[in-house]
């Protein structure tokens, strides 16, 4: 293919252009953070065995060439060195072999030790290994300067590490040394650094350490030069900087400036960090609510039971996980009993014995398992307890607490009473950094799936034949029977959706906390706040509703200093909005309900 055609194969797929463009930006990524090819291991041994052995300057200069290798050999001598670690060996022709010595000892005190300049180790005539004491080998030796030195290696060879973030730990590690020797490292490091926020980052530790220099001029130009990169960390010393009589005024001035701007860019840090919790936290609510907004908004019934669909989804990611595992196992004695003897039964699933990625691989598959296995409750509970109670609220209402209650034992009886841990992903952990704010992988993931699922709901709803008889089920029961609907088959399936997509919450609130038997009964009250607020039968309403509450309770803890005071604000504000505003947001209104 030419490259003409290609772009107009591309123009003709926009999804592909974006794919390939995708592909081309993360291959340029990768070739920027590709490191370069370094010497063999065994020219590095034998540079690092002679640098052992050398003295003077030369000593300093091969040591510091080598540090630059970025060598986990090196490293680890480095290390070793001024823990006494480097052996001296005498071998033949009273030449000196020098070695690394072993942490592990027997348990005569002795170790063994692997020559620097081959990686083999130290063996009599018929190749065994020899083992030394302390108090028989002679170390090489080292003095303050030599220390130092070392020291420098080490430093340069953590900001030349392949993770960016490590070496922006390195990097302000050495900022807030507060020693000016580590200036040139910081200074050949930026001239070769492609990552920005690595090289926000050691602009911000030269900044720092230039706050130590003698000259006013340089102080006052690292003072100018944290404001503009409002760094956080440099406001304890600026307010030191400030509060000392001695300080300029000029430089007193400038730091009373940085410090404003600094404390506004925390405001605003702030500010959008809260944010982004309250869309995550809104997220969650929105997944919980939204199964309850179909079976309550839309069917009418009020199911209490609606958190053990979440316990449900919750569980399942649990044994899905232990199934990757070792295996999973339960056993229940009934309080009953035949013939004197107990009743009781018992499980036992052998597991996986997974490792590595596809253990951590357990998550995707939990998540539609969490679905089809709460999906199968609520249809249970569908046709064994709720197609009676129709039309019939307040006795759904007693049936379904009922139901939640028994199904809380049945968890106590096969997980028992305590609370069970969910191992989160490696790719679930942590978080990435824009700007300050640190937005962590697990909330993303939650409110981007939100997301899919409120689009796949929709789509279900307003573009399926099933969504077509759902609506016309829920609007007019009578209507929709007279012209042949099957009622009772759409009741069981949208009963089943409205529960399995509790139990996907349930999923997803495995990775934030513990898993107990009580976990939905945490969440089941604010569904229904969400669903009343947003307007019963709107899903649209339920969207704003969860991420308003959400956001306006995480906001309203931050600005009252209480999670509990920012609660009750909430439902104060909830309780007043409904007094103006009885049917929500979205009120929805059809024949059957005028």
């Amino acid at each position: 293919m030419t490259y003409r055609a290609w772009l107009k194969s591309l123009r003709s797929a926009p999804w592909m252009c974006w794919i390939s463009t995708m592909l081309l930006l993360s291959g340029l990524a990768r070739a920027a953070e590709t490191p370069p090819a370094q010497p063999a291991d065994s020219v590095i041994r034998s540079r690092l065995a002679k640098a052992v052995l050398a003295e003077g300057d030369e000593q300093k200069k091969e040591i510091l060439s080598l540090a630059a290798t970025g060598s986990k050999v090196v490293r680890e001598v480095l290390n070793a060195w001024p823990k006494d670690r480097i052996l001296l060996f005498a071998g033949e022709n009273d030449t000196k072999i020098p070695a690394l010595i072993e942490d592990e000892t027997d348990s005569d005190g002795k170790a063994r030790a692997v020559r620097i300049d081959t990686g083999a180790f130290l063996s009599d005539a018929s190749g065994k290994p020899l083992k030394f004491a302390a108090a028989d080998i002679t170390t090489a030796e080292t003095d303050s300067d030599l220390r130092r030195t070392l020291q420098q290696g080490l430093d340069a060879m953590a900001l030349a590490d392949p993770i960016p973030d490590a070496r922006k730990t390195a990097i302000l590690k050495l900022g807030n040394s507060q020693k000016l020797q580590n200036l040139p490292l910081l200074r050949d490091r930026l001239a070769i650094e492609s990552n920005a926020e690595v090289r926000k980052a050691i602009n911000e530790s030269i900044a720092l350490l230039q706050l130590g220099d003698p000259d006013p001029a340089v102080q006052k130009e690292a003072v100018i030069q944290l404001g503009k990169l409002e760094a956080i960390g440099s406001l304890d010393l600026l307010k030191k900087i400030v509060a000392k009589e001695s300080t300029p005024s000029d430089i007193r001035r400038e730091a009373t400036s940085s410090i404003q701007s600094i404390e506004n860019h925390i405001g605003v840090v702030n500010f959008v960090g809260t944010i982004f919790r309250g869309l995550s936290l809104g997220s969650i609510l929105l997944i919980v609510a939204l199964g309850l907004a179909i079976t309550f908004g839309l069917m009418g019934v009020i199911n209490m039971a609606h958190g053990e669909m979440i316990a449900i989804g919750a569980y399942t990611t649990y044994v899905v996980q232990n199934l990757f595992g070792t295996g999973f196992a339960f056993s229940i004695t009934l309080p009953f009993s035949f013939g004197g003897k107990p009743i009781g039964f018992g499980l036992s699933l052998p597991g996986l014995n997974a490792t590595g990625a596809f253990y951590e691989s357990y998550f995707l598959v939990a998540i539609p398992l969490s679905f089809l296995m709460a999906a199968l409750a609520g249809l249970v509970i569908e046709r064994v307890v709720i197609r009676f109670l129709y039309r019939r609220p307040l006795e759904s209402l007693l049936a379904t607490w009922g139901v939640s209650l028994v199904m809380q034992q049945l968890f106590r009886m096969v997980f028992g009473a305590n609370n069970v841990q969910v191992s989160s992903p490696s790719w679930l952990l942590g978080h990435f950094n824009l700007s300050d704010v640190l937005f962590g992988y697990n909330r993303v993931f939650v409110i981007g799936f939100a997301i899919f699922i409120v689009l796949g709901t929709y789509m279900l709803l307003t573009r399926t034949p099933l969504g077509l008889l759902i609506r016309a089920v829920m609007q007019n029961r009578d209507m929709a029977s007279c012209i042949g609907v099957r009622t009772q088959r759409v009741n069981q399936l949208t009963f089943a959706f409205g529960s399995g997509l509790a139990g996907l919450a349930g999923a997803f609130l495995s990775q934030i906390g513990n898993v107990g038997p009580s976990l939905g009964q945490s969440y089941i009250v604010d569904a229904f706040m969400t669903v009343v607020v947003g307007g019963v039968g709107s899903i649209v309403g339920t969207v704003c509703s969860a991420i308003g509450i959400g956001t306006a309770d995480q906001i309203l803890q931050q600005a009252t200093g209480s999670p509990v005071t920012g609660k009750i604000v909430v439902l104060v504000a909830i309780i007043l909005f409904l007094q103006w505003r009885p049917g929500g947001l979205f009120s929805i209104r059809s024949r059957s309900l005028d």
